[in-house]
This record gives structure tokens, sequence and C-alpha cells, in this order.
């Protein structure tokens, strides 16, 4: 299955995308599941935590894809 999710400014961090997505529960939990080289960002394990990731990318994680889009104008708050 895919996740559209929208960026809302420049960038997400990636511990946070998966907390947001729901994939993880909590960042201790997103922390660990990319530590332990289960998250790939554009096909490559991504071994950063806090790795900045912007518009266009696309994280996989257990059987999921993410996929990075821009938060239409307007829609903030």
């Amino acid at each position: 299955m895919a996740i559209v999710f929208s960026v809302r400014g420049d960038h997400i961090r990636l511990d946070q995308l998966l907390k947001a997505t729901g994939l993880c529960s909590s960042g201790g939990g997103a922390h660990a599941e990319i530590g332990a080289g289960k998250v790939r960002v554009d096909g490559v394990v991504e071994l950063r935590k806090r790795a900045k990731l912007r518009v266009g990318q696309r994280v996989v994680y257990a059987g999921e894809s993410v996929g990075l889009v821009a938060e239409a104008p307007g829609s903030g708050l």
C-alpha cells in the first residue's frame, strides 16, 4: 500500500515521518527501526535517524511505501 504524505515547509525528518504516518508508534521506536537498517529512502538503507527528507523522495518500511509531496497552498493553519 502507498501512503502520500504532504510535507509542510522545506523538509521533514525521517524519525518524524515514521511517527506522523503511524508506521512507528513512538520516536524511540522509529530510532530503533532506522538504526536496525529497516528503512529505505529512495531505495537505499538510511541509518541517519534525523535525515532530512524532501518532496519527491520515497520511504519504504515494513512493506509500506510513503511518497512525499508538497503541501497544497493555503492548506496550512
